[in-house]
């Protein structure tokens, strides 16, 4: 059912998944951005996933295969998978794609790269606008790791609450010993707690996902810390730090979160921020899901 190429975009690798059935009027175009912390995840590993999006969406996948941190830096993820999407959106009638109909989508690190392109792109009048973004259970700050789905799913498996700090670390190739400092925030100035109180706050999520929750106690701030990873107050690393501006030029969003995940409580602050600024949200939760 489908012709599969691999290919550059402006040096970027991509696997294009084209249906073979060629459609009468110009299709819809996905770029899909693997997740995996930025450090693991390949295009061959996220093959089946986007196999099944063009089959069951008949539209032309293109999956980004953005070369992996530590090896490659800190911003080179975010600013491959924007190349790989701008690429697109140029030469999308020659995939026989409406460029009006394109949607960016990614799970984990994918939905925090994919949320980063489509805040560049929002803001950007010469090109095709994205159509829709799709976050499946995204990161998207790195100020609070108290949240209560973060005490809830602590533990479990695959994604613990040390865990994300831990690969977080590993991504930006800074010292993993920060991890225990990070998880306490002690990496966060009052004024920068206070500035982000309004989008990054236990007091915006719903009660029903609150149960059992216990608010930390305050932190100590070491500015040593803090002057070692001022990447975690970046938008490409925390886009919720995003100013209004960007956030209300953003197209139509899907969030998938997931009940048994540590990143469930960033994508229903995140939520609450675009309905905030008028965007359309469809929210899908899905209840026995894990990260």
């Amino acid at each position: 059912q489908l012709s599969i190429k691999d290919l550059h975009f402006d040096g970027v690798p991509v696997r294009i998944y084209l249906p073979r059935k060629p459609s009468a009027s110009k299709g819809r175009g996905v770029v899909f951005i693997h997740g995996g912390c930025g450090i693991f995840g390949s295009i061959r590993s996220y093959e089946r996933i986007c196999r099944y999006i063009a089959r069951k969406s008949d539209s032309v996948v293109v999956s980004v295969g953005y070369h992996l941190a530590p090896e490659h830096r800190y911003p080179t993820q975010t600013l491959e998978c924007l190349t790989a999407a701008v690429h697109f959106l140029k030469t999308a009638e020659t995939y026989g794609v409406d460029p009006a109909r394109i949607i960016v989508c990614g799970d984990s690190v994918g939905g925090t790269f994919t949320t980063s392109v489509c805040q560049e792109l929002g803001q950007r009048t010469d090109i095709p606008k994205i159509r829709a973004q799709v976050l499946i259970y995204p990161f998207l700050q790195a100020l609070n790791f108290n949240l209560p789905s973060h005490q809830k799913n602590a533990a479990v498996a695959f994604l613990t609450q040390e865990r994300t700090v831990h690969f977080i670390l590993k991504y930006l190739n800074k010292d993993c010993s920060l991890k225990e400092p990070i998880l306490a925030g002690s990496h966060v100035p009052e004024n920068i707690n206070l500035k982000y109180r309004k989008w990054i706050n236990p007091d915006l999520i719903p009660g029903v996902f609150k149960v059992g929750y216990k608010p930390p106690l305050p932190a100590l701030f070491l500015p040593q810390v803090h002057e070692e990873v001022p990447e975690l107050f970046e938008p490409w690393v925390s886009p919720l730090l995003a100013e209004d501006a960007v956030i209300c030029g953003l197209p139509d969003t899907c969030i998938v979160t997931c009940e048994h995940d540590v990143l469930r409580d960033d994508g229903l602050l995140y939520k609450k921020r675009l309905e905030d600024n008028n965007v359309r949200v469809t929210w899908h939760h899905v209840e026995k899901g894990f990260h």
